[in-house]
């Protein structure tokens, strides 16, 4: 895995949140950047996924640890 650029919580947030906070983070970086996102809404997983997609930044990793979220993003 790349070294990570920049970490976000956005635990305990509920959608649009963690999104929302994930595009001010990534507004700041420059491309090719990391972002290590930590949610706990379950319905993160989907959005992530669709972020992605829709942005054209990168989803490297999507993992699950105990009711956590983690998302790694390399900024496009």
């Amino acid at each position: 895995m790349d070294k990570i650029d920049k970490e976000l919580d956005a635990s305990g947030l509920v959608c649009p949140l963690p999104i929302l906070r994930t595009k001010q983070s990534l507004a700041d970086m420059i491309s090719g950047q990391t972002l290590r996102i930590v949610a706990t809404d379950p319905g993160s997983l989907i959005d992530f996924q669709v972020f992605s997609e829709q942005t054209g930044n990168e989803l490297l990793s999507m993992t699950q640890n105990t009711g956590e979220f983690i998302f790694i993003l390399r900024k496009r």
